[in-house]
């Protein structure tokens, strides 16, 4: 399932916040990025079409929650980038990273015990 940018602004609040009204999306998303309420409720639609998240009515009103984890959107996404960019390897994502932005002290630590417990398994 493909999120858009603009769409995944909205799956933040839901996983950040728990279920939300439609005016509690608004408030949580739309004033921050200037968007209209009803820009906002046509993100919500594509959302639901796309059964990303869901609605329900509940006895406060009606809410939205998501169908999709933020953990399983992040690898999907991850996945993607990877596939689309780098040919599917992960080994030239993390030179071009290396080569392009400067890796602290502490990343390069992180990614040797990374690469050290893969070598564990």
């Amino acid at each position: 399932m493909k999120i858009s940018g603009a769409e995944s602004q909205i799956m933040d609040a839901l996983w950040r916040l728990g279920p939300l009204s439609a005016d509690g999306v608004v408030a949580a998303v739309g004033e921050a990025h200037g968007w209209a309420p009803g820009t906002v409720k046509t993100l919500i639609t594509r959302l639901l079409r796309k059964k990303a998240i869901e609605g329900r009515r509940d006895a406060g009103g009606y809410f939205y929650r998501p169908l999709v984890t933020r953990g399983d959107y992040v690898q999907s996404e991850s996945q993607n980038l990877v596939d689309r960019l780098f040919d599917g390897e992960v080994a030239p994502l993390v030179a071009h990273f290396a080569e392009h932005r400067a890796l602290t002290p502490k990343d390069i630590q992180h990614l040797k015990k990374l690469i050290a417990e893969l070598d564990d398994e």
